[in-house]
């Protein structure tokens, strides 16, 4: 390395980072990396470069950033701070992305794009030191802002810093002036507390039933009481996979609360014995590990849905939440009068979580024989849809045909106009038959009832995808991620949508979260081949030629005559380079295609971006568009 490349001087080095960024990554590692993301796009880089800061690195939870002045480093993270203050103001406290900045001014080495040397040094061991959301400087850096800015200075003292020979004194940023503003209208720690959600886990209720075949019933009250809070506005409740990857696990409530980033844990039990069911439920404070609140209920099973809105309100009660009239109403509202037709919904929806062909024929098995008992059960008719589009798309069976799908989420629409997987699974058939612009509406209406509609989020992306609209395919799959951070298959599109949008690095930390996934999919479900296929893809956008062929083998070797597995196949290839092997594998697809889905979605898949320009493609699209085989 050249000597004229080395440069020293005084500089201004601002260092930032994520307090608790461990704790928040195991809570929600989607969830922290999309806001993180969003704090940086919107906020962050733009307040750099207004004071003329260069950004020399960034780690996962943190960045080094260059000032020539010193008074811009300060103002810079002085109003990158009062922001982040304003943004996390109605956040959940322990769910909130705070920084922890510090900034130095001393003699640096610059070499090529790198700076380090003990001006860096410092500023990294006085970051270490500042409080969360604040920002602590030294005193070099104190006395050449003087009063330029319209800030106060908090008089640490002499601090000994780690590995720091010389004691450096410190100075903490006064933000009080602006919290204090930010809360004017009204300062009580209790009105304070109020403007931040309480946030709960509700842990999958133990199967206390002598029939371990009883576990749906179980897991069903689980998610029942999940989607029942999550539709109270005052609380922030934990989604269904997340709090699922602790079924079965021994471990304290109170570690699980710190694990999650949750104030509040909800666990409990059911006994379900013929027509008698008895259920134990508790709240315990995540800090303490004490219990708030704790009931018992014995009752007939007709009493089922009773049960779940007494929990419901006393762990509204006990967390002094104000529930709205129209919320109130909502809880009350039973999905169905018959507890038989419940059983078999339940069973349903458990089959349905598992996307084998099999398990999702099962599901609208059990859906069936629910809406045989209740025919106005409208969430049995939503499960019937959703089943039969993933079936017709992703398993490419002609069998089903749109009529059929839409009549049956018509049906459920006319029962309840308001349920969003109902429009979701509306707008996926039409999808399917290709008429756009009425696909659109339905996803449009689906997210506008609710936009943490998992469904509806994942199938407007492959829309999305279809119709060539990356942009907002990655939207929507990010916020399906973040919905559901199990579903490898959203996190294999953002892994792919990334890369293809030149956003390589993060890309490839989709894509090992992808893996992970994916690969705990398959150690739950082996004879499923899809979490091999989307690993091999994964694989090979990471770069690792070998494990994607080793993964695609494995596939393919399940499930040799699957469509899905041919194309996924040419999409490894494609992405490692092997354009022949791509395109055999591409015109097997097709073939196979018995729907014409593929047909429609190879055209802008980014997977296949490598090989577009290629005679054979190009010959291939062409006969795909004229309605060749």
């Amino acid at each position: 390395m050249g000597e004229e490349q080395v440069q020293r001087r005084l500089a201004a080095i601002m260092v930032a980072d994520v307090v608790g960024y461990s704790r928040l990554m195991g809570a929600n590692e989607v969830a922290t990396l999309s806001a993180l993301k969003a704090h940086r796009k919107e906020l962050v880089d733009s307040k750099v470069a207004e004071h003329q800061g260069r950004i020399v690195k960034l780690t996962g939870d943190g960045m080094l950033v260059e000032f020539a002045s010193v008074v811009s480093a300060v103002a810079c993270a002085t109003e990158i701070q009062k922001s982040m203050h304003e943004r996390n103001a109605d956040v959940p406290e322990d769910r909130r992305i705070e920084f922890r900045m510090g900034i130095n001014l001393g003699d640096v080495i610059f070499e090529d794009s790198d700076v380090y040397g003990d001006g860096v040094n410092i500023a990294a061991r006085i970051e270490a030191v500042a409080r969360p959301g604040g920002v602590a400087v030294s005193g070099s850096v104190r006395d050449n802002v003087g009063n330029r800015l319209d800030i106060g200075f908090e008089d640490a003292g002499e601090q000994t810093l780690k590995n720091i020979a010389e004691p450096v004194r410190l100075y903490h940023i006064d933000f009080a002036r602006d919290r204090n503003r930010l809360f004017a209208a009204n300062r009580s720690p209790a009105n304070r507390a109020a403007l931040v959600r309480p946030s709960v886990a509700i842990l999958p209720f133990l199967n206390l039933s002598n029939d371990p075949e009883q576990e749906y019933f179980s897991d069903g009250i689980t998610e029942d009481l999940i989607t029942d809070l999550s539709n109270v506005s005052g609380l922030f409740v934990l989604g269904r996979h997340t709090v699922f990857s602790y079924k079965s696990q021994s471990a304290d409530p109170g570690q699980i609360a710190k694990r999650l980033g949750v104030a509040y844990v909800v666990e409990g039990s059911v006994r379900k014995s013929g027509q008698r069911v008895r259920i134990n439920a508790q709240l315990v404070e995540g800090a303490s590990g004490g219990h708030i609140w704790a009931e018992r209920y014995d009752r007939d099973l007709t009493d089922i849905f009773a049960i779940q809105d007494e929990i419901t309100r006393a762990i509204v009660a006990q967390l002094k939440v104000k529930l709205l009239p129209q919320e109130g109403q909502a809880i009350e509202q039973a999905p169905t009068d018959s507890i038989e037709a419940y059983t078999y919904f339940l069973k349903g929806r458990e089959y349905r979580h598992r996307a084998l062909k099999s398990n999702l024929l099962r599901a609208k098995e059990m859906f069936a024989k629910a809406i045989e008992l209740d025919p106005q059960f409208a969430r049995a008719f939503v499960g019937i849809a959703v089943c039969d589009t993933r079936l017709r798309w992703s398993i490419s069976d002609p069998s089903i045909s749109v009529d059929d799908i839409l009549k049956t989420a018509g049906r459920a629409l006319e029962i309840d106009p308001s349920l969003a997987e109902a429009h979701a699974a509306r707008g996926f058939a039409l999808m399917t038959a290709d008429r756009r612009t009425e696909a659109a509406a339905a996803f449009q209406r689906a997210l506008a009832l609710d936009p943490n509609c998992h469904e509806a989020n994942s199938f407007y992306g492959e829309f999305c995808i279809t119709y060539g609209d990356p942009d907002t395919a990655l939207r929507h799959f990010t916020r399906a991620l973040e919905i559901n951070p199990d579903d490898y298959q959203s996190s294999s599109q953002v892994t792919s949508l990334l890369s293809s949008l030149g956003r390589r690095a993060e890309g490839e930390k989709y894509g090992r979260l992808t893996i992970r996934r994916a690969e705990e999919a398959l150690a739950r479900f082996p004879e499923d081949s899809l979490p091999a296929q989307l690993t091999s893809t994964a694989l090979a956008t990471v770069g690792d030629r070998e494990g994607a062929l080793r993964w695609l083998e494995r596939a393919l070797t399940v499930d040799p005559d699957d469509v899905i597995a041919s194309y996924n196949a040419a999409c490894t290839y494609a992405l490692l380079g092997e354009t022949d092997r791509a395109i055999d594998q591409l015109e097997d697809s097709l073939q196979k295609d018995r729907t014409n889905a593929f047909r429609r979605w190879f055209r802008n898949d980014p997977d296949l971006d490598a090989i577009r320009t290629h005679p054979r493609y190009l010959r291939l699209l062409e006969v795909t568009q004229t309605g060749g085989p």
